[in-house]
């Protein structure tokens, strides 16, 4: 079991290589968790990504500095991991997580959080650590809870299962996702700038093989409410 430091770190996805992957221009860079390892993930220019794992894990990550919007994409699983509770730590696979991380502080973070953020990021190579994420799955149960606690973030990570495990392989699915509505709902307050999104895949636990993709990743306007 990680510490509860490095555990933050890990849930923030801390850069493990400072050296970009992929396609010419893309600016996608790799990383990885210590003692697991490493997924092929194979960027192609800057919005979608290939995922090749056995019993494996890593992301991919880029900086994404801009005011929060909405964030579409599509995504299809061909082979993937069992359902596994994605709300405790061990045994938490998931076929891929797309992470949104803020440059700013909910406006509930404790002194508590605030001080195990800055441990971890004093443990972080010099790569700016996001101070609080929103988590969409294609894992899971499907009976977590909406907007979960992230196990490994200290209380500054939310996690929300779009698809479960066993829903059906081989076929694209279309998502949409309101940033700014799911950061109020979860942690009230002003909506900070977005500052990182990373790709991931956990498949380790399991041993499991997993063949996904994800493509056509784009911040949008929101609509407008009346």
């Amino acid at each position: 079991m990680r510490r509860p430091v490095a555990a933050l770190a890990a849930g923030m996805l801390c850069a493990a290589a400072p050296a970009p992957q992929g396609a010419p221009g893309s600016h996608w860079h790799e990383g990885g968790w210590s003692g697991i390892p490493r997924a092929r993930l194979t960027p192609t220019g800057d919005d979608a990504v290939t995922i090749s794992s056995r019993g494996q894990g890593g992301f991919v990550w880029r900086y994404e500095r801009r005011p929060a919007e909405c964030l579409s994409w599509r995504w299809r699983v061909d082979h993937g991991v069992p359902p596994t509770r994605l709300d405790r730590r061990g045994g938490d696979d998931r076929a891929i997580s797309v992470t949104i991380g803020f440059a700013g502080w909910p406006d509930r973070a404790s002194a508590w959080q605030r001080t195990q953020h800055a441990v971890a990021q004093a443990n972080a190579g010099g790569r700016p650590l996001p101070r609080a994420a929103l988590v969409f799955v294609w894992g899971g149960t499907g009976q977590e809870a909406r907007g979960f606690e992230s196990p490994y973030m200290a209380g500054l990570g939310r996690v929300f299962v779009l698809r479960a495990a066993d829903a059906p392989r081989g076929v694209w699915k279309e998502e949409r996702v309101n940033l700014p509505a799911l950061w109020r709902e979860t942690f009230g307050g002003q909506v900070p700038p977005v500052e990182k999104i990373a790709i991931s895949v956990d498949s380790d636990d399991t041993a499991s093989q997993v063949e996904a993709r994800i493509e056509a990743i784009r911040f949008v306007p929101c609509p407008r409410t009346s």
